[in-house]
């Protein structure tokens, strides 16, 4: 089995959200920075995927901002490096062939935000044949309200609904200690 961590929009952009939060970030480093040394250690592909949104002038996510760039906790150089416009990491980036030129199978996903386009990532890349191992502990993401009902959903709940609905599935639950 050959493996990539694929390291979704983490990224400076974010720093600039109106819906950022600081409370779960030093977890999230922690997490996804043991990852990112055992991946490191044993020589497996690092890709980071980042957000740009070139049609959306005054986005903190378009390149013109200057936020389109990794959070200076990750590694200064990667395996590769994709720019999505969409939710997921595949469409139209050259990603699913990239990793099949390189024989990986198996597709380790972090990033932010677990409900978004890490959980999106998770399903195309089970539909286009990769093993997925989703790493929830690697992810992050905010309190959100919904629009619809005014209610609050916490963090932590966003992160259960999406271990509930691609476990065994679309994606193994794994930990970052699993590495």
């Amino acid at each position: 089995m050959n493996k990539a961590l694929i390291i979704i929009d983490t990224q400076d952009s974010f720093f600039e959200t109106d819906y950022w939060q600081e409370k779960y970030f030093l977890d999230f480093k922690k997490n996804l920075g043991s990852l990112v040394e055992h991946f490191n250690s044993a020589n497996l592909p690092i890709i980071k995927v980042l957000h740009s949104r070139e049609d959306m002038p005054d986005s903190p996510f378009n390149p013109a901002s200057g936020l389109v760039k990794a959070m200076d906790f990750l590694p200064s150089s990667f395996t590769k490096v994709f720019y999505k416009s969409v939710h997921n990491a595949f469409t139209d980036t050259g990603l699913a062939t990239w990793l099949k030129r390189h024989n990986i199978d198996t597709v380790v996903i972090t990033g932010i935000r677990t409900e978004q386009c890490c959980e999106t990532t998770a399903r195309v890349a089970s539909d286009l044949g990769f093993n997925v191992e989703f790493v929830t502990k690697a992810t992050l993401t905010f309190d959100m309200k919904c629009p619809i009902t005014n209610k609050l959903y916490p963090a932590e709940e966003l992160k259960a609904k999406t271990n509930l609905v691609l476990a065994k599935r679309f994606a193994s639950i794994q930990d970052p200690s699993d590495y």
